[in-house]
């Protein structure tokens, strides 16, 4: 299990990748960390936010895929009837987007500084746009 460091906006979230489950997807996100991006709030979804990452092709496709992630799952969606993206749930996700419910692949769960979560998301929807950075630790 690699051990990761997610920093978004002002707060440090801990956390590994999903290897056994999603193998190909964290092959594929590992090659590019670190990682950096910008998080918005999602639109359809609920509580989560999202890097919006248009028709980039990670090269994979579904693995450990789901439409529900909980509260500190990332999941990539691959792109094909909506566009590429990465999801970082903080509350209740019902992952979809204007074409109808989605599913993307779990592949980092987040296991400390779960108790910002919640102000992340809020943070995100009341003030805008905040950094978001990968990395290995």
């Amino acid at each position: 299990m690699r051990s990761i460091k997610v920093t978004a906006g002002p707060y440090t979230f801990e956390g590994h990748l999903e290897d056994e489950l999603a193998p190909k997807t964290c092959a594929a996100f590992a090659a590019q960390m670190p990682y950096t991006g910008k998080i918005v709030h999602v639109r359809w979804s609920g509580e989560g936010v999202w890097i919006p990452l248009g028709d980039l092709d990670f090269g994979v496709t579904y693995e450990n895929h789901t439409s529900h992630p909980a509260p500190g799952h990332v999941i990539l969606y691959p792109g094909g009837i909506s566009e590429t993206e990465i999801l970082l749930a903080y509350g209740g996700v019902d992952f979809s987007s204007k074409m109808g419910q989605l599913a993307g692949n779990h592949f980092i769960t987040l296991t400390g500084g779960l108790e910002n979560l919640h102000a992340l998301g809020t943070k995100v929807l009341w003030e805008g746009a905040q950094d978001i950075r990968f990395e290995f630790v």
